[in-house]
């Protein structure tokens, strides 16, 4: 042993040591008494009480070797061997002494550490699902010969399904633990045998004899404890339902702790395939569609009655109940998978560890919270059951004689009991704080609200608030935002809300009377607000959310007041008030391949692929990520460049997406054309080609085709010609990006940069598009073409259209007549769109504005195209640089060029987020910046201001 035990101590295990030595001596069973048995048998008397038990009536586990406790493998490799016999008695012996048997192998290998606790609970886990499917062999089978087997109404034998609950649906049973159990079965129907049963009585009769086989005590003890009480309507409803009455309970009645309760649950006997049906026909209930934070709720009122039962039996030192407990961490976790589980799959994990991993590996548990929450659970859950095996009983309170402690103590390394009780009160004291810091008792029904504000929503509430009112509580103007909350309870969303949510309403309110005055725009946030409550009144999870998270409350007050854009965005779409409060907000997917790599991810958490259901979750994602981008922006953690340039990679990784999806939903209807890949490409012009999109950008788009496919018709059912194919096809990509959803458009399209414009066909050939610019099209195609890049579609198909486009535009040039029609065009684009005044400036066509930028750059680039590097990219922070790089700008120039892009570009968007179009009151800074980008363009020899 590590440490020393006491004389008290020593004494016992010798004398027991001696015990089991004579017992084996009087039964002729050899034990070997080398240092390396001797030794584990100690450790095992050491920690448990139990084995001793077990070693005396059942001597022959002792012998040579101790083979059967060493021997890997769990207890289903065993149990197949076991014959049951036909008598009920000698049944129920026989189940005991193997369970007896079973148990004290898990002991010795725990004590003796030749297994890791997750083996350990995971084996017992085994066991107990090896004894509950030997039972309900031995009692369908008692039943048979009485009733014969139950039937569906189409005479389809059915079985029982045996749901594990709890730590048993988990894999992660204690020693001593009962089993949680919910007995259900199919269909309605009756037995076939001579004297029939229905089946609701056979299955209940059924689940009575197998509760019999293993939890009626006898000589031997009892088999398993088990609890059916977390069936629907507890005690008092019926043994065994079908599975329509179970999914009717659960939509009508199920309460919140049995959503928690289901997390863990497993078909674990039975039918198991049956009992995933059943699984997944509650999952609704279990996991609802958006996240739901009214799990917090329910969480608080499961805690308020476990602190009373703490409280009246004295519980404050139980290792599962009390503060800091096993408990604790499990909802810690469990109310992560609630929340999530809904939209994310990898959340629908049963145990404790594995659902903790899954929350790390997402993000929703920081890796240091992650990691004092896996160290303290398994310190509980190992202490824990070292209680348990101590004496085999059901207990989570650690023993008051000094001698049990000192054993549990020594048994798990400690060198005594002062040491291991210190490293227990810092766990507890972690898991403590942690799990109020989950409670957040400053949200929800605890928030202390001045009275002022509680009285300012309920004179709205009774129609007597008045505009002096609010502008006495600091809502200056108050005219219009009285109004807007006289109006809002009468509102027929709110007025249809349940007591419940309503009174979580009235709860709100106040609170975001407060927010919304430390916003920068009081009453623009609290008119924001007002509009967000009406939008989400029918949807008691977003108001659970704005109620539960004062972190979420405080930011989304302070974006509501700085930004009406992205306020605009969370009212259509409330979905985003997750993003609010994210705490993964500076792990956004920022590459191209990274976020389409998260699309993928999102759409494989679909249950069905469908595509109306995958295109709802691509506007989802693509909001959520461009919201974000916009939260971002507006914090000043991405400057403007690097926000539009990620907008538009986000941009090109849905156009991808939603190409691949039409691609697979045509060949299902028409079949696929010969050949390798699609054949199909998409362009990306103008600001997505040139990744400088916008947050309300719409998207030039370009479809080409491999004209060699044209004339071939695709294999399916319902061929096509391939010409019309590529035109369904792009039509489809097109419909698809720009349909109404629940969440509003993905984007507008807009394909009128295709050869011959709004005239042309939607789809080219690439023949036709390469005959196209190189015979017919106009310099200021040229010029779009510039900013032109392949986002989606045919890889080979790309490569060629990037070949033919540097080829296209390579083509040596005049350069002094590129200038001047690069300047007319620029002075005619001006004099049509320019929007500026005396007071106001065009930050996008006004004079030495963006376009005054992006004209000159293609300019330059169209007259030396044959330089090196120039045709390679398409933004212009990059093509800035290249133009430096091949001579054509000096390095002032191209200083004064980069610094003015990036500031009319970060004013620009800037005005997005404010829902203002790009016009921008005129101020010296911008004066001078204009001025400074004429000077060089003039230099550069373009005449863009006549």
């Amino acid at each position: 042993m590590p440490v020393q035990p006491s004389p008290a101590l020593r004494a016992l295990i010798d004398d027991r040591y001696g015990d089991l030595a004579a017992r084996c001596r009087a039964a002729g069973i050899p034990l070997h008494d080398d240092a390396g048995v001797a030794e584990r048998i100690r450790n095992t008397l050491l920690a448990s009480d139990f084995a001793f038990d077990v070693w005396c009536h059942q001597p022959e586990l002792l012998a040579p070797g101790l083979q059967r406790l060493r021997a890997g493998g769990d207890a289903s490799t065993r149990i197949a061997a076991l014959k049951l016999p036909d008598d009920e008695a000698a049944c129920m012996e026989t189940l005991r002494r193997f369970r007896h048997a079973e148990a004290l192998r898990l002991v010795f290998r725990d004590v003796n550490d030749l297994d890791e606790l997750p083996e350990t609970l995971s084996a017992t886990s085994v066991l107990y699902e090896a004894l509950l499917s030997a039972a309900l062999g031995w009692s369908e089978r008692w039943m048979a010969a009485r009733y014969g087997q139950a039937r569906d109404g189409d005479g389809a034998v059915q079985r029982l399904v045996v749901v594990g609950f709890g730590k048993l649906g988990g894999s992660e049973l204690n020693f001593s633990s009962d089993i949680d159990l919910v007995l259900a079965y199919p269909h309605g129907g009756e037995s076939d045998g001579a004297r029939t049963l229905d089946n609701s009585e056979y299955f209940v009769r059924l689940g009575r004899q197998l509760v019999r086989l293993l939890h009626e005590p006898t000589m031997d003890g009892i088999c398993a404890r088990v609890d059916l009480r977390l069936r629907p309507f507890g005690n008092a409803g019926r043994l065994a339902l079908s599975f329509a009455a179970m999914e009717q309970y659960y939509q009508n009645e199920g309460r919140d702790w049995e959503r928690y309760a289901w997390i863990k649950a497993r078909p674990v006997a039975g039918d198991r395939q049956a009992g995933k049906q059943l699984q997944e026909l509650l999952r609704p209930f279990i996991y609802r569609k958006y996240l739901d934070y009214t799990a917090f709720a329910g969480l608080r009122e499961m805690k308020a009655l476990i602190d009373a039962e703490v409280a009246r039996k004295d519980l404050a030192d139980n290792l599962k109940l009390g503060p800091g407990g096993i408990r604790e961490i499990e909802f810690i976790v469990q109310l992560t998978q609630l929340i999530r589980g809904g939209r994310e799959p990898s959340m629908r994990v049963r145990g404790l560890l594995p659902a903790l991993t899954a929350c790390e590996a997402r993000g929703h548990i920081g890796a240091s919270r992650a990691r004092m929450l896996r160290e303290a659970y398994l310190f509980l859950r190992r202490l824990e059951n070292r209680v348990q095996m101590l004496r085999d009983a059901q207990t989570h309170d650690i023993p008051d004689d000094a001698l049990s402690r000192e054993r549990i103590a020594l048994g798990l390394g400690h060198p005594d009991w002062d040491t291991l009780n210190a490293t227990l009160a810092h766990h507890r004291a972690h898991v403590s704080e942690e799990f109020a810091a989950v409670l957040m008792p400053q949200g929800g029904r605890a928030a202390k609200v001045p009275a002022a504000d509680n009285v300012l929503w309920q004179r709205a509430c009774d129609e007597s608030l008045e505009a002096g009112t609010l502008e006495a509580s600091g809502f200056v103007p108050g005219a219009e935002l009285a109004d807007a909350l006289l109006k809002l309870p009468q509102a027929s969303p709110v007025r249809a809300m349940s007591a419940r949510s309503r009174e979580r309403l009235d709860r709100l309110m106040p609170q975001l009377f407060g927010v919304a005055r430390e916003s920068a725009a009081p009453v623009a946030c609290m008119l924001r607000l007002c509009r967000l409550v009406q939008a989400v009144a029918r949807r008691s999870a977003y108001l659970a959310l704005l109620e539960e998270q004062p972190l979420a409350r405080k930011r989304l007050a302070r974006l509501f007041g700085d930004s009406a854009f992205l306020a605009e965005r969370v009212i259509m779409q409330p979905l985003l008030l997750d993003d609010v409060l994210d705490p993964r907000i500076d792990q956004l997917p920022l590459k191209r391949a990274d976020i389409s790599a998260e699309i993928t991810r999102v759409l494989g958490t679909l249950d069905e692929r469908e595509a109306e259901a995958e295109l709802e979750r691509i506007n989802e994602f693509k909001a959520s990520t461009a919201f974000r981008l916009g939260l971002a922006f507006n914090d000043g953690r991405a400057d403007a460049v690097a926000t539009a340039r990620r907008l538009a990679a986000l941009a090109e990784s849905v156009v991808a997406t939603v190409t691949s999806l039409a691609e697979r939903e045509l060949a299902v209807q028409h079949g696929r054309l010969p050949g390798e890949g699609s054949g199909f490409a998409v362009l990306g012009y103008g600001s997505l080609g040139g990744e400088e999109l916008g947050f309300a950008s719409d998207l030039d788009l370009v479809f080409v085709y491999d004209g060699r496919r044209a004339q071939a018709m695709s294999d399916g059912a319902r061929p096509l010609e391939g010409a019309r194919w590529y035109q369904r096809l792009a039509q489809r990509v097109m419909n698809w990006l720009t349909v109404l959803t629940r969440g509003g458009r993905m984007y507008e399209v807009d394909t009128r940069l295709r050869p011959d414009g709004s005239k042309g066909l939607l789809v080219s050939s690439l023949d036709g598009f390469v005959a196209y610019q190189r015979g017919r099209a106009w310099t200021w195609e040229h010029q779009a073409l510039l900013r032109a890049r392949p986002v989606a579609g045919d890889r080979a198909l790309t490569a060629q259209l990037a070949e033919v486009r540097r080829e296209i535009l390579a083509v040596p040039r005049d350069p002094v007549a590129v200038l001047a029609e690069v300047s007319s065009m620029r002075q005619r684009w001006r004099a049509e769109r320019d929007r500026s005044d005396a007071a106001q400036f065009d930050l996008k066509q006004g004079h030495g504005g963006l376009l005054d930028i992006e004209f000159a750059l293609q300019g330059l680039v169209l007259a030396h195209a044959q330089r090196p590097g120039l045709l390679e990219i398409t933004a212009n922070a990059s093509v800035i640089g290249a133009c430096h790089d091949a001579g054509l700008v000096n390095a002032n120039q191209a200083a004064v060029l980069g610094a003015a892009h990036a500031e009319l570009l970060h004013r620009a968007l800037r005005c997005t987020m404010d829902l203002r179009s790009r016009i921008a009151p005129r101020d010296e800074a911008l004066a001078t910046l204009c001025a400074s980008v004429r000077e060089v363009t003039a230099a550069l020899g373009f005449s863009f201001d006549e």
